[in-house]
């Protein structure tokens, strides 16, 4: 049995779902899940479900900068998880900071396009991400059309993928983990970490409740990382992790409903 009594400690960077199946709130759960513990500085507050966004607030620099603060002074986090920033001012905040702790394990979710092809940041704050962050990563998990948008490719293979990530990581220098869904190579993702091309089949699961993958994947490399696992076998972990929440066919809300992030937890307080 692992020693419980000292956890990994793991930090998220990223906006509230107030629905919570995203966002921080799904990566607490993944951490909580996944045996290390979570810990979070909030980019931005939103008013949303699994119907869409109502409203989003960003914090300020400032309070985004002393709740990193917090964390790195008194429990230093094993690994970083990155998600959604969608203005430069705060991606700028979080470069500096992660470089002045000189953080370890970043694994970085670039939320910049939809599935649908809109675009969710500005051109500006994708500049000051790929120019700051992308760099100190040792992970980056774009999709298909972040991929896309990320090396000007039109991605309609398997080969086409292995090129892209190839392109991102001679550019940024981090290792690049591209998923596949959106009608190429289905369930399958391709991790390439400057050497070596890894493909992770995913089973195919008919489930329209994915709220949250995204977030929910990200954390979980991120937490197998600061257990000290490698890239490769944590996202095998991660891959599996995600593929048995979605598998639980949890099924809340009107919309696109969230994971079940506890479908593996065996407790008598659960009861």
């Amino acid at each position: 049995m692992p020693d419980r009594s000292q956890l990994a400690p793991v930090l998220t960077i990223a906006g509230s779902d107030s629905s919570g199946g995203a966002g921080i709130q799904a990566d607490l759960k993944t951490m909580q899940a996944n045996g290390v513990f979570g810990m979070s500085a909030v980019t931005a507050l939103t008013a949303q479900n699994t119907t869409g966004v109502t409203s989003i607030m960003n914090v300020t620099p400032d309070i985004l900068a002393d709740q990193i603060d917090a964390v790195f002074t008194d429990i230093r986090p094993q690994a970083v998880k990155i998600g959604m920033v969608s203005v430069p001012e705060l991606i700028n905040v979080i470069a500096d900071k992660l470089e002045f702790y000189r953080a370890e394990n970043m694994v970085l979710d670039p939320v910049m396009v939809a599935t649908s092809g809109a675009k969710l940041i500005s051109d500006d704050a994708v500049d000051v991400l790929t120019g700051r962050l992308f760099p100190l990563a040792k992970l980056i998990t774009p999709n298909i059309p972040e991929t896309e948008a990320l090396t000007g490719m039109s991605i309609r293979s398997k080969e086409d993928m292995e090129s892209a990530a190839r392109k991102i990581y001679e550019k940024y220098g981090c290792s690049v983990l591209v998923k596949g869904g959106h009608s190429i190579n289905d369930a399958n993702d391709m991790l390439f970490d400057g050497e070596n091309v890894s493909w992770f089949s995913g089973e195919r699961i008919e489930n329209p409740n994915t709220h949250g993958t995204g977030c929910t994947l990200s954390s979980a490399i991120a937490s197998n990382l600061a257990k000290g696992y490698d890239i490769e076998t944590s996202v095998q972990r991660a891959k599996a992790y995600i593929s048995g929440a979605l598998a639980a066919m949890l099924d809340l809300g009107r919309g696109s409903g969230p994971l079940n992030h506890g479908f593996d937890i065996d407790s008598r307080f659960m009861i």
